[in-house]
């Protein structure tokens, strides 16, 4: 017992000595991913040397910072519609809009060190939307044929996946394959479409946010080049040419350009007869 109190001085004075902590600010999540209209909590945690009462602010940053919590409100808006507790906020139905980095500040005028701060960023998940397909309704066998597939909504970008006949098209293994998919443009191009490739197409978009999204099938027809109306017109278009060369040449050699064919209707040309009224008037002048 005796010894306790011995060494008792000891340990008050070595509390005494030991150096103390400024403000410290930390989080426990410096990255946040939430899912669209769900809550995002960005969390914050401190402490302090002497200042019992800090000041706690979250400000966002943008092309101008702008408050988030200030003097013991939420601000602009998230007025409403957020919580603090301690120094963690939590962000209500976020949106597209709320995504974006944040700065928690602890601010304690007593400390050594007066101001801590920790950022948090925060990332919005969106679904696949439907996308919005390309598929031609025909095409003629040989020709080069490309579907499209694209959603612009969804965050981080989907991938695709197509579909013929309800059986997914699997991604060429060799490279004399017919066709190439691009998983990540959403394009299925044909090389050279054959009219075995006729049938219903779809497209499959997915993120690993909510659930994929298809596009409504469409069918297409791939059918072989009409060769006997192909001859047909081009035998027209000649017989075309030639008729009218012909006539032409004809027209000419029967002197239809020539000038003096355009001039001959005015060789017989005829004044027409004076009224007898102007004649008389002549004569009684001549008098």
């Amino acid at each position: 017992m005796e010894g306790t109190f011995l060494y008792l001085p000891f340990v008050i004075l070595l509390m005494q000595c030991s150096p103390s902590v400024p403000v410290t600010v930390s989080t426990n999540k410096h990255k946040v991913e939430v899912e669209e209209f769900s809550d995002a909590e960005l969390s914050c945690t401190f402490r302090t040397e002497k200042d019992r009462n800090p000041r706690i602010e979250w400000k966002k940053k943008g092309k101008d910072v702008s408050f988030v919590y200030f003097d013991g409100h939420f601000r602009g808006p998230f007025e409403g519609r957020a919580t603090i507790e301690g120094a963690t906020v939590t962000l209500q139905k976020v949106t597209q809009e709320d995504a974006g980095e944040y700065r928690c500040e602890i601010s304690a005028p007593f400390d050594s060190v007066s101001l801590g701060e920790t950022n948090v960023t925060l990332k919005v998940l969106v679904p696949p939307q439907i996308p919005s397909c390309e598929i031609p309704s025909g095409a003629v066998t040989g020709s080069v044929v490309q579907l499209r597939c694209r959603d612009q909504q969804s965050i981080p970008p989907a991938t695709y996946s197509w579909f013929k006949d309800n059986q997914q098209i699997h991604p060429p293994r060799h490279a004399n394959a017919t066709y190439l998919i691009n998983s990540l443009t959403g394009i299925l191009e044909f090389k050279a479409v054959a009219k075995e490739d006729t049938g219903r197409y779809s497209c499959l978009a997915t993120n690993g946010v909510g659930l994929p999204k298809m596009c409504e099938g469409k069918h297409m027809t791939i059918e072989d080049v009409n060769v006997s109306a192909v001859v047909a017109a081009v035998v027209v278009v000649c017989l075309v040419v030639v008729i009218c060369g012909c006539g032409g040449f004809l027209l000419h050699r029967n002197g239809f350009f020539s000038p003096g064919h355009r001039g001959r209707s005015n060789v017989n040309y005829i004044p027409p007869p004076q009224e007898p009224q102007d004649f008389k008037h002549t004569q009684s002048f001549m008098l």
